[in-house]
């Protein structure tokens, strides 16, 4: 039994990602605002909806403003509140702006300290006909954002777009580091046999190998499914979906060479490693390189830095990491079934 630890750890590790993953509340943040596109020197009133909030509850410091820049911001003229999920706001537009844009993007922050800050980039779009930096620096009166609150206890952050789908991070993203880690193993593998020529490291090469792309499958339809949620569609041939396929066909083209050299188990094995280190050769550039140097919907591509703190939180570090851990364990197990199996094939073939 104490050979085999890591299989019930493995086990236990996924346990606690299912539950905690799965049962930790959001935190509090804003589903929608009613935003519409605004004049300068205008009277505007948005209607917002919560998400695990308590606006009732901390109504008596409710706070609520619209961001310009890093400098500047407008506090709310009126704030009502309907219930715990809903409530207006009411901003009085000065004619003109401190920007030299015509079109500008405001955010919406809200705070009290109950819910702690929340914050809806882009709520509402204020066009000035005139720009004149003279006049609005008369015109502007800056509310400065600051004494925000922080929500305590153990919670998720609450990402704008993908709200509850954000869960998803703890099975799609710990499914590929899984699958890289795998078949960086049979690599490995694959490099010892052509070293030493011992047959079992190609059954293991083999077998690893298999389990990578069951994972790198599993990777796909989790994404595919966040992405119909989060992007609208299935599918939307964004350049980390195509590179991922192509990685993958790599791969699966593995088995197609494996099956042409039936005959000669040596020859079958020698060149089966071979292709296999060249398959992992060309992971790191599809999966890691090529993303990150063109636009892509996924973080960490086009010069974005994946995994940073606009992704992930330290809660979410306490699953995330556990579940690459839990994943790359059990992979490994079945992997390691996969290869008595194919042993005890191997052994009763000879009598």
């Amino acid at each position: 039994m104490k050979k085999h630890w890591w299989k019930a750890f493995s086990v236990l590790i996924l346990l606690y990602v299912f539950v905690v993953g799965l049962l930790v509340p959001l935190k509090p943040g804003i589903l929608e605002v009613s935003s519409s596109d605004v004049q300068s020197g205008e009277e505007v009133t948005i209607e917002v909806k919560g998400y695990n909030s308590f606006y009732q509850k901390g109504e008596k410091g409710l706070r609520a403003w619209l961001k310009l820049d890093a400098q500047n911001a407008l506090a709310a003229k009126e704030i009502k509140v309907h219930n715990d999920r809903k409530l207006n706001l009411t901003f009085s537009i000065p004619q003109y702006l401190p920007t030299p844009k015509r079109v500008n993007e405001l955010s919406l922050i809200l705070d009290n300290e109950v819910d702690g800050a929340s914050v809806f980039p882009s709520a509402l779009f204020v066009t000035q006909d005139t720009i004149d930096p003279n006049l609005a620096g008369h015109n502007w009166r800056n509310h400065p954002i600051k004494d925000l609150h922080e929500k305590s206890g153990i919670s998720f952050p609450f990402r704008n777009i993908l709200a509850e789908t954000i869960r998803n991070l703890y099975f799609h993203v710990p499914l590929w580091f899984a699958m890289f880690i795998i078949f960086t193993v049979a690599m490995v593998n694959s490099i010892h046999y052509l070293r030493k020529g011992i047959e079992v490291y190609d059954t293991k090469a083999m077998s690893l190998t298999r389990v990578g792309i069951l994972f790198g499958l599993m990777g796909l339809a989790t994404g595919s499914i966040w992405a119909r949620f989060t992007w609208g569609a299935f599918w939307s041939f964004d350049v980390k979906q195509n590179m991922t396929v192509i990685a993958l066909l790599i791969y699966l083209a593995y088995f197609v060479l494996r099956n042409s050299f039936d005959e000669d188990p040596e020859k079958k094995a020698r060149i089966s490693a071979v292709y296999n280190i060249f398959a992992f050769a060309s992971l790191v550039p599809l999966l890691f390189v090529i993303p990150r140097l063109t636009d892509s919907l996924h973080p960490g591509s086009g010069g974005n830095p994946a995994l940073g703190g606009e992704d992930l939180d330290n809660t979410m570090r306490m699953v995330f990491y556990p579940a690459i851990i839990g994943w790359t364990l059990l992979g490994l197990w079945i992997a390691n079934l996969y290869f008595r199996t194919q042993s005890l094939k191997e052994r009763l073939s000879e009598f």
